[in-house]
């Protein structure tokens, strides 16, 4: 989560340049006063703005943390999949806020665009809700429900984004400039609350409520749809008291054209006969004024500095994708409390609110107090830095995990277990086709098997022969394999003798982080077994074999389980996160019905606490970057241009994450991998971004100032208000 770019983004991208291209407005008589809040100066009509920004947050952040789960486990994508089409969408939402600025500022105005391009976004929460009911379709109609939702929503929350900050802004006099820019700060805080509270709220409705036998996306994507309309009620009933201003102008499309007429200009008189000009943006005189050129030369230079950038935000935003997919096969007991995979992502916003009064009244003074010069660009670059130390981490906890994560069997390779539900010990043997002992073991009665044991195939299947001896007797028995599976081996009580069955495993031996449990019933009647309210399943007598089933982590006291003519209680104890478990369903004569616990795959070890210092390292390089970024690149262009580099620093943000989209999809590195390739391409972008920061020489404000910015006092008012003073708790 990016909180400071949500905030930074709500303004509008377009106003005019200079005096000379804003046409004489008739005088318009005197409006009536705005009511205030509780008789101070602060207009009635911000807190519906505030209020619809907290619950519009609520809504994206809440629909986007489980979003990426939501892919790997109901449309059953891979992970490679799942993280580019989450990229995918996220870049789309940094696209469409020029479409959205556009509109405003040329067309229908703020007001009217929040409210249609919020009835997109509602709809496309309802249809994102709609794909994730089971009972709806398949999973071809889920999934073209879920990407037509997707892009509604895109279009929805990227299209008011550069509006509705700025519209709270219009709701101010220019006499009241202190208290917009106290707004800003509550505003701000709305984004943080907003998000802070969705992204630890949405994963419970994920996991603690079950829906037809299985997560409840449904409701977790409901919810939020529900804050949304929320969000439009709210912002439809401040209408009448809201201080509506007509569209002002497209200044991005002035820059454009400006810039294009100078290049196709400079093109035409390319003829060595026509004296050269000092910079290459002076060719566009013949048609735009000079103020307009000025501020334009004055935004190329910031916008130089800017293409290093997306490299940056393609590390910050895959918080909610490639280190949600690792928490999935990590430990959330925390001991006082459970956290969910897709919990994690929390820690950025609340880390966010405490690291920006510590950066800022702490860890700046003291390097001030000790004479070191802490520029803007040096403090981008360490926040560079401190992310690449971030991925680094990861990196390393990557491979921690698996280290601890069961092996995979390869080419010509199948792992064997033996369950022995005998009553006595049995010796098995396996042969091969050469008649070589390939694994002799001696298993006694419920043995719990340490591990699979890897086997070795001549071909791609094979069978193998299965020498087994009970007592006195000696059985030989044949089953075939394939390769790159796992297998189980149950041998079983027969009359008086023993017979055995191959049962394939698990097509894939790893649980994607969930917990599963299967069933052999032993009894001569099938059994029905409730783990949970809206999840059963049944098994057939005389050891029949269920399919795995995904469950939730926690503890399982007292099953319900019945035949056609009993009903009891089975205590499984703690199924925890990512382990796979069979239970055999036994008849004891002195304990009655049981079931016996083994684990197919162990549960994960690693705590997600693990993953604290990435979080940590990573939130504390986006306080430096990207604040920092925001207020030097605002210092740096003229009052005019601020609007045209806020829709930059969007595109950089979508850059980035189409930058993970292609590496995710294309580079088929595995993860430890990937992290340690993003860390280096950071670090040498963070080389070449310094030796460009060594060179650039700062402009001072008051260089900047020309007639045309003092001709203007009413926008360039709420332009700096708005960019400057809004980062600022």
């Amino acid at each position: 989560m990016n909180p400071f770019q949500k905030n930074e983004s709500k303004e509008t991208l377009f106003s005019p340049v200079s005096i000379e291209d804003v046409p004489p407005r008739p005088p318009s008589p005197p409006k009536k006063p705005s009511p205030k809040i509780c008789g101070s100066n602060y207009p009635l009509s911000i807190a519906f703005i505030v209020v619809n920004e907290f619950c519009e947050r609520f809504s994206y952040y809440g629909m986007k943390a489980v979003l990426i789960l939501y892919f790997l486990y109901f449309l059953h994508w891979n992970e490679d999949t799942s993280t580019s089409i989450y990229h995918a969408f996220s870049s789309l939402c940094y696209f469409t806020p020029i479409l959205g600025a556009a509109i405003a500022d040329s067309w229908l105005g703020k007001f009217k665009t929040i409210i249609y391009l919020s009835l997109v976004y509602v709809l496309g929460h309802v249809i994102k809700s709609l794909g994730a009911l089971p009972i709806l379709g398949g999973q071809v109609v889920h999934t073209v429900l879920s990407l037509v939702g997707l892009s509604l929503i895109a279009l929805g929350t990227g299209g008011i984004k550069p509006c509705v900050a700025a519209f709270g802004g219009d709701q101010f006099e220019e006499k009241h400039a202190e208290e917009r820019t106290r707004y800003f700060s509550v505003f701000y805080l709305s984004i943080n609350a907003g998000s802070l509270i969705s992204t630890f709220i949405t994963p419970m409705l994920r996991g603690d409520v079950q829906c037809f036998g299985e997560d409840c996306y449904a409701l977790a994507f409901g919810v939020p749809g529900l804050l949304m309309v929320i969000a439009l009620v709210v912002f439809a009933m401040g209408s009448k008291i809201y201080n509506k201003p007509p569209p002002e102008g497209n200044i991005v499309a002035q820059v454009f054209k400006c810039i294009w007429f100078a290049i196709s200009n400079r093109f035409k008189n390319r003829s060595g006969d026509i004296p050269k000009r000092q910079h290459w943006l002076d060719w566009a005189a013949e048609k735009y004024p000079k103020q307009l050129i000025m501020d334009v030369k004055a935004l190329t230079r910031v916008l130089f500095l800017y293409i290093p950038l997306p490299m940056f935000w393609a590390l910050l935003d895959q918080q909610g994708s490639r280190w949600t997919l690792q928490a999935i096969r990590m430990n959330g007991n925390l001991g006082f409390f459970v956290l969910q995979p897709d919990q994690m992502q929390v820690l950025n916003p609340l880390l966010v609110l405490i690291f920006i009064p510590l950066f800022d009244f702490v860890i700046y003074r003291l390097v001030s107090r000790c004479g070191i010069n802490f520029s803007s660009l040096r403090k981008m670059a360490v926040g560079m830095i401190l992310a690449c130390l971030a991925f680094a981490v990861a990196a390393a906890v990557e491979i921690k995990i698996n280290e601890m994560t069961p092996a995979q069997p390869g080419p010509q390779e199948v792992f064997l277990q033996v369950l022995n539900l005998a009553d006595d010990e049995v010796k098995v043997t396996v042969v091969g086709n050469e008649n070589d002992s390939l694994l002799i073991e001696s298993i006694k009665s419920f043995q719990k098997t340490p591990q699979y044991s890897k086997l070795h195939l001549k071909t791609k299947s094979q069978n193998f022969h299965f020498h087994l001896k009970y007592h006195n007797l000696s059985l030989y028995t044949e089953h075939s394999v394939q390769e790159k599976n796992w297998y189980s081996l149950v041998i079983r009580e027969d009359g008086n003798s023993i017979s055995s069955m191959m049962v394939k495993d698990t097509e894939s031996k790893t649980t994607n982080g969930m917990t599963t449990v299967r069933f052999v019933n032993t009894l001569h009647k099938g059994v029905n077994i409730s783990l949970s309210k809206d999840t059963s399943l049944n098994v057939g007598e005389d050891y029949g074999v269920s399919a795995y089933r995904t469950v939730q982590r926690g503890e399982y006291p007292a099953v319900h389980c019945r035949t056609e003519d009993k009903n009891f209680s089975l205590n499984l104890g703690l199924l925890d996160f990512g382990a796979a478990y069979l239970f055999v369903i036994t008849n004891n004569t002195n304990q009655g019905l049981q079931a016996w616990k083994t684990e197919d795959i162990p549960a994960n070890k690693m705590s997600i606490a693990w993953q604290l210092p990435q979080y940590a390292l990573v939130t504390a390089g986006e306080v430096m970057f990207s604040v920092t970024g925001l207020e030097f690149s605002y210092s740096q262009a003229p009052s005019s241009m601020k609007s045209v580099l806020q829709a930059a620093w969007l595109l950089t943000i979508a850059v980035g994450n189409i930058i993970v989209l292609v590496v995710a999809q294309f580079s088929g590195l595995v993860q430890w991998a990937e992290f340690i390739l993003f860390s280096c391409l950071l670090l040498v972008i963070c080389l070449i971004f310094s030796i460009m920061g060594y060179y650039y020489v700062p402009v001072k404000t008051e260089d900047m100032q020309g007639p045309g910015d003092k001709q203007i006092p009413h926008i360039q008012g709420n332009m700096i208000n708005l960019e400057t003073k809004k980062t600022k708790l």
